[in-house]
């Protein structure tokens, strides 16, 4: 049965939920530092504990993000102006299967936000009676990691229109409305929707919501902005779950994404995507992806930030539906899906983020495909470092000439650090390596020989680079025009990965855009993903 949250339910929802304070800000007061640390981890004691004696406020607690009985009285008293026969009649609550006679949560609804707003997200719940259960077949996940690192990897400037490609449970639909002019959500789950109609209706966010299967509801239209977590997981055409499985073999699902996606982006449009691709033998992972884009006019950047070996990555996929890889159903699923990747002659799977702008470009050599791993933890949100890539990509489109890169002024990024690794002889220290890393984003790193690291120390936004690469063929006894020549195709890779700045693309003193602070999701997950 799909849970129907009417308007008038969902609004007094919200009174409740803010009368006593179930918020982002109110639940991790109640419970403390440590005990909110540890419902992250899926440990409830410490949070049962701490709400034992906090009134309406501690019931809703126990409810939602422990999944205990409570009796009906309490939870009249927690829901204020909703009848409890009400919110079972919605399909909110039902009554416990143990023999307290009480009630439990039957849908999973707790507080999120980001540095400024305070939402609530509406989802199945993954316990019954508090205990883990298995998933059904059109089971809408809540807000878990592959939604808190899109939300943290997603640019978040002003844009007209923004399509969120494959909903859940609205999370995705929820930041953009902070930054889009109107957000149309879509999802081929009827049940998503309707719990992602109650998560913007308790959110108080406007959403147009469309039913259908890939880009079939937007057929034809154009966005400023796409973003989507699709079900990217790998394996044999099946759907165990529609939050995961596409129903297509293999990576088929990024593939026809990655090649779908840029049709429907306006000029300079940007779609952001998590995906999965497999490492096949015989086979480099970034031809592989890169085979699945259009011809021409459109920039893309794909980073893998894991690889899984095929045991590892299906352990894990059993776990999340609620399978024990041990039980001997988890044992013969796994068998098949192994048989299948040995078949398929898969040797990995990765798994990270897609960016993809249209250029409206017609010919191929002006799109740029650039596949990197992530090898460093991201410090702060991907998405201001998508931001700074978007822009510096253009920049150097514009600059392409070498004449024109040659006449710009650079600066060197006041995040990078120079590291030398020497070592003693006899004539004294030698040095053994030479590199220039940054020291936040993805922590991109460079080696570099002497000239180059006088270069970037020479660059600070006053000398064109050609007037500096002149005084350095001089001071090392060099022809400028080989030394230009040697350096600029390094240089251009330094100004992708933000160690060299252009001075134009310091100028603006706005500073980062709102929304790109790391997502909150009390008893989830509270540090920041990237």
């Amino acid at each position: 049965m799909i849970p129907r949250l009417t308007p008038d339910l969902c609004a007094g929802l919200r009174a409740a939920f803010q009368d006593v304070g179930y918020d982002v800000e109110g639940v991790p007061a109640l419970l403390g530092a440590a005990a909110h640390a540890a419902l992250s981890r899926d440990e409830p004691v410490p949070a049962r504990l701490a709400s034992a004696d906090a009134g309406p406020l501690g019931t809703l607690v126990r409810l939602f993000l422990l999944g205990d009985t409570e009796p009906e009285e309490a939870l009249s008293r927690a829901l204020g102006p909703v009848p409890v026969a009400d919110a079972v009649r919605a399909g909110l609550l039902r009554p416990a299967d143990s023999p307290d006679n009480g009630l439990v949560a039957a849908l999973d609804v707790r507080p999120y936000g980001d540095d400024t707003e305070s939402w609530w997200v509406v989802s199945d719940s993954e316990r019954m009676d508090g205990q883990r259960r298995s998933l059904s077949t059109d089971h809408v996940l809540g807000i878990g990691q592959a939604a808190l690192s899109l939300a943290s990897a997603s640019v978040r400037r002003p844009v007209g229109r923004l399509l969120d490609l494959g909903t859940g449970c609205g999370v995705q639909a929820l930041h953009a409305s902070r930054h889009a002019q109107r957000v149309v959500a879509t999802d081929v789950n009827p049940r998503a929707l309707a719990l992602a109609s109650a998560t913007f209706q308790l959110s108080q966010v406007e959403v147009d919501q469309r039913l259908g299967s890939w880009v079939q509801p937007v057929a034809g239209e154009r966005f400023d902005q796409i973003v989507s977590n699709p079900p990217f997981v790998v394996g044999p055409a099946r759907v165990r779950h529609t939050y995961r499985d596409s129903g297509l073999a293999g990576d088929e699902v990024a593939a026809r994404l990655v090649g779908a996606l840029p049709g429907l982006l306006a000029e300079d449009g940007v779609a952001q995507l998590l995906a999965c691709w497999l490492h096949v033998r015989g086979q480099d992972w970034p031809d592989r992806v890169a085979g699945w884009l259009p011809d021409a006019g459109v920039d893309a950047w794909f980073v893998q930030r894991e690889v899984a070996d095929p045991a590892r990555y299906v352990a894990t996929w059993l776990r999340d539906s609620g399978i024990d890889p041990a039980s001997p159903a988890g044992q013969l699923e796994a068998r098949d899906w192994l048989a299948w990747f040995d078949a398929q002659q898969v040797e990995a799977v990765g798994l990270g983020f897609v960016t993809l702008r249209r250029t409206g470009a017609t010919d191929a050599s002006d799109s740029l495909v650039l596949c990197e791993d992530l090898h460093e933890p991201v410090i702060g949100p991907l998405g201001q470092e998508t931001e700074g890539w978007l822009d510096r990509v253009a920049w150097l489109r514009g600059h392409r000439d070498d004449a024109a890169l040659l006449g710009a002024t650079l600066r060197t990024s006041p995040s990078v650090v120079l590291r030398e690794v020497r070592t003693i002889s006899e004539s004294g220290w030698q040095t053994m390596s030479r590199r220039v890393r940054r020291v936040d984003g993805p922590g991109w790193s460079h080696e570099l020989d002497e000239p180059a690291a006088a270069l970037l120390a020479g660059c600070q936004g006053v000398l064109p680079l050609g007037d500096l690469l002149a005084l350095l063929a001089v001071a090392h006894a060099l022809p400028t025009d080989e030394l230009a020549a040697a350096s600029l195709p390094a240089i251009r890779e330094l100004i992708r990965h933000g160690l060299l700045l252009p001075a134009e693309l310091l100028a603006d003193p706005a500073g980062p855009p709102a929304g790109t602070a790391g997502p909150v999701a009390p008893g989830v997950v509270t540090e920041r993903h990237g």
